[in-house]
C-alpha cells in the first residue's frame, strides 16, 4: 500500500510518501513553503535523487496544493507515476473538536464536523479544510483519512481545560482547551519511553516542541494531563510569529485605541508577533546571528522566548510532582544546543544535570550520568505517524469491503 501523508499549515503544506509494504519505505518528499508571501518555495525529493528546489508562487493553499500534488507524480525519477498508484492519503488536521478523538476516513459529515471544530481558529484550520478538499478531487480514489492534533488532549481533566469563564460558555459553546501538537507529541513521549526501557505509564514526562510552532505537554501515567496550547495555538509559548500568553486586555486596547478590526488582530497576533515581532526575524537561526552581534532587540526577543518555556516546565513540573524525563523536538528543540542549554540551566535544583559534549553533538541523550533528570533529544516525523494511523484505518477499511 502506498500512503501520501499530507501536514498542512498556515504558511507551509509537506508531504511524504511511504511504501508500507517495505517497512514504511520514503518514497519521496516535498513542501511547499511561504504560502501567501511574495515569494513562495516548492521542494521535493525522491528518496536516493537530488532535490529539486523551484521558485513559484502561491497566494493560497489552493494553488499550493495543486501543485505539491502535482509533483510527487510528474518527477520522472519517482516510480509513482499515476494518481491511481496512491491507496490512501492521511490528512494532519488541528483541531477535531470533543467529537473526533480517533482517525476516521473522511466523507461529508466528518468535515461538516471539521469545519464547526475549526470555527474558532479560521486561520490555522481553514488550510487543512482546503487541502483535504484539494487532494480528494485530485486523487479521488484513494482513502482518505483525518488524523488529529488534538486526539492526543482529549485526556485533559476538567481543571486543565476550563477557563475561569461563566461556564455556560463552554456546556454551549465548548470554549475550553482543546490543544495542539498532539501527534508529535505522543510519536517522541513513546520513543522517550522505549529509549529508558520503561513504560509511558510510569513516567512523568515533558515533552517540548520547539519549532515554527511552539508547544509543551506534561505527560502522567501515559496520558496528556496538561498541554500549553489552548483553544488556539495562540496560547502559551512565544512562537516565530505568535504572541502566546498575554492579558486579554491587550485585544480590547488595541481595538479602541488602534481602531483595528477582529481579523487584523487576528491576523496580528498569530502572524506579525513572537520573534518577530520583538526583533523582526521569526526565523531563530536569523535571530541567534543578531544575537552574535549584540543587538538588544534580539536578544530580549531570545530571553523572552526562553523564559516562556522555563516557566512552562516549571509549573508542568509541580502538576506532575515531579519529573522523570524531558524531551526536546521540532526544528528549533532538535537542532539549537543553546537554546536546550540556557532553558535547562534553571533546572539545576532537580539535579538536572547537562553533559554538553553530548548537547553539541546533539545527541539522541544529552544528559549527564549523574543527572536525575533524563534529557533527551528525539526528531520529530509527524507524517510518518500520520501514515501509520493513516494505514491502520486504511487497512481495515479494505477487509471489510
Amino acid at each position: 500500500m502506498n500512503i501520501l501523508a499530507l501536514n498542512c499549515g498556515s504558511t507551509s503544506i509537506k508531504y511524504k510518501l511511504f511504501d508500507t509494504e517495505n517497512n514504511f519505505r520514503l518514497i519521496s518528499s516535498g513542501i511547499a513553503e511561504h504560502i501567501g508571501e511574495t515569494h513562495s518555495l516548492l521542494r521535493q525529493q525522491v528518496t536516493g535523487h537530488n532535490e529539486i528546489t523551484v521558485t513559484a508562487s502561491f497566494p493560497e493553499h489552493c494553488s499550493a496544493a495543486r501543485e505539491l500534488l502535482g509533483i510527487v507524480i510528474n518527477d520522472p525519477s519517482s516510480p509513482i507515476q499515476s494518481y491511481d498508484q496512491i491507496d490512501a492519503v492521511g490528512h494532519k488536521i488541528l483541531n477535531g473538536g470533543e467529537k473526533l478523538k480517533a482517525p476516521v476516513k473522511i466523507d461529508s459529515n466528518i468535515m461538516e464536523t471539521i469545519r464547526q471544530a475549526g470555527k474558532f481558529s479560521p486561520i490555522h484550520c481553514r488550510p487543512n479544510i482546503v487541502c483535504v478538499e484539494e487532494s480528494r478531487q485530485i486523487i479521488p480514489n484513494a482513502k482518505h483519512i483525518a488524523v488529529f492534533d488534538t486526539a492526543l488532549h482529549h485526556s485533559l481533566p476538567p481543571k486543565a481545560f476550563l477557563y475561569g469563564l461563566p461556564i455556560e460558555y463552554y456546556e454551549k459553546y465548548r470554549v475550553r482547551k482543546y490543544g495542539f501538537g498532539g501527534i508529535n507529541h505522543e510519536y517522541v513521549a513513546n520513543k522517550a519511553a522505549e529509549q529508558m526501557d520503561r513504560r509511558l505509564e510510569d513516567i512523568k514526562l515533558i515533552t517540548c516542541h520547539l519549532g515554527r510552532s511552539c508547544s509543551i505537554t506534561a505527560f502522567q501515567n501515559g496520558e496528556s494531563i496538561d498541554t500549553s496550547s489552548g483553544l488556539t495555538p495562540l496560547e502559551g509559548l512565544i512562537t516565530g510569529s505568535r504572541c502566546g500568553d498575554m492579558d486579554p486586555s491587550v485585544i480590547l486596547h488595541l481595538l479602541e485605541a488602534r481602531h483595528l478590526y477582529a481579523t487584523e488582530i487576528d491576523d496580528l497576533l498569530n502572524r506579525n508577533c513572537g520573534l518577530k515581532g520583538l526583533c523582526g526575524k521569526s526565523d531563530m537561526r536569523q535571530v541567534l546571528e543578531l544575537v552574535e552581534k549584540s543587538d538588544l532587540h534580539a536578544k530580549t526577543a531570545l530571553d523572552a522566548f526562553i523564559y516562556r518555556i522555563q516557566k512552562y516546565i516549571g509549573s508542568f513540573i509541580a502538576a506532575l510532582n515531579g519529573l522523570d524525563a524531558i524531551v526536546f523536538t521540532g526544528g528549533i528543540g532538535e537542532n539549537s544546543p543553546v537554546i536546550r542549554s540556557r532553558i535547562m540551566e534553571n533546572f539545576c535544583y532537580m539535579s538536572a544535570i547537562i553533559d554538553h559534549m553530548k548537547n553539541e553533538n546533539n545527541e539522541a541523550v544529552f544528559s549527564a550520568d549523574e543527572s536525575k533528570i533524563r534529557m533527551m533529544n528525539i526528531p520529530a516525523n509527524e507524517e510518518l505517524i500520520i501514515a501509520n494511523l493513516t494505514h491502520e484505518i486504511a487497512a481495515k477499511a479494505k477487509i471489510k469491503a
